[in-house]
């Protein structure tokens, strides 16, 4: 079976876009540029982008994962990743004398940046997402007082409000669509004054690949998403392939976690990755693929993206030195 040739009828359906987003690409570009800039060790809080293969990467060049503050030794430099965090972390930062980079993704600040305002307005925030997903933590911790989280349709019935004619919802970013926008119908009826955010939260990135994973999954009776199980945008992928008619859809970190018997009756396989996913994984997947038969690739396109957001702001000072001075003034009177 090792041979490379396409066998008749098998084929590999391969979607458009799939992988990297703009958020996921600044904030992994922003960890490699801080240990070139600065030297290792760069603490980051949490994982930059809930990758494996990615996180492993940066651990060899120097990046020390931490899962709270507290963890990195005073005078060091803290990077929060692209999930966000709540303003409570940036506070422990400052008492814990570190230098900081935020490369938090600007459509997880858009989010933060709503729930600020509609708080200030004494609205109830309805926030859309998974229980415990630390994008979820950080947007309510801009105002714990006035959200309340939503997990799913089902969760429609425990919810109550203050005032039903003060009421908006938000949502988690790397959500599945429809299912979002079943539990805003669900919120809808219960709420009919509901409030919808000024623009949609869901992210660009993760509606497109669940586009092309819908158009894909119609045709494909397998797909293999390519992504790590604590990626949330991965998992909605998993599901979408199924909902769109995918017999069957698996999510795999590496080539190697592929099991043969799923291609069994398997005409075409569909393949995607998750919006932190780097594409050298679903190489290797195709290798794979191609090895057993499936040599055949098409292409479904569903959108172009041709979005970049710049790099955070503070890879463009000293921040060792910034480091240092937090030290030096031991005080904890003077501002840094």
């Amino acid at each position: 079976m090792g041979a490379m040739t396409a066998s008749p009828g098998r084929r590999v359906l391969l979607a458009a876009p799939r992988g990297y987003c703009a958020g996921v690409d600044r904030a992994v570009i922003a960890v490699e540029k801080a240990l070139e800039q600065y030297g290792a060790p760069v603490y980051v809080r949490h994982e930059i982008v809930h990758n494996k293969y990615v996180v492993q990467t940066l651990e060899r060049k120097g990046a020390v994962f931490v899962e709270r503050t507290e963890e990195v030794p005073p005078g060091n430099i803290v990077m929060f990743s692209a999930h966000g965090v709540a303003p409570t972390v940036h506070d422990e930062a400052r008492e814990g004398r570190l230098a900081t980079i935020d490369a938090t993704c600007p459509l997880v600040t858009k989010v933060h940046k709503e729930a600020v305002r509609f708080a200030s307005e004494d609205y109830d925030i309805l926030l859309i997402g998974h229980e415990g997903h630390e994008e979820v933590i950080g947007t309510s911790g801009e105002a714990p007082d006035h959200i309340q989280l939503v997990d799913g349709p089902d969760d429609v019935a425990k919810v109550e409000v203050r005032d039903p004619s003060k009421v908006v919802w938000l949502s988690q970013t790397t959500l599945s669509v429809d299912e979002t926008m079943e539990t805003v119908d669900a919120l809808k009826e219960k709420f009919p004054q509901l409030i919808s955010p000024p623009s949609d939260d869901i992210c660009y990135a993760t509606q497109n690949r669940q586009l092309a994973v819908k158009q894909m999954g119609a045709e494909a009776e397998l797909v293999i998403v390519v992504g790590s199980r604590n990626s949330s945008n991965s998992k909605r992928l998993v599901e979408v392939a199924k909902l769109a008619g995918a017999r069957e859809a698996y999510l795999v970190d590496f080539a190697d976690e592929i099991d043969e018997a799923w291609l069994e009756g398997v005409t075409t396989v569909g393949v995607t990755s998750g919006a932190s996913v780097p594409e050298v994984l679903v190489e290797q997947v195709l290798e794979w693929l191609g090895q057993r038969g499936y040599a055949d690739v098409e292409i479904v396109k569903a959108a172009e993206e041709s979005i970049t957001f710049s790099l955070p702001k503070e890879l463009r000072r000293d921040l060792r030195e910034e480091a240092a001075a937090l030290i030096a003034e031991r005080t904890g009177t003077a501002q840094a």
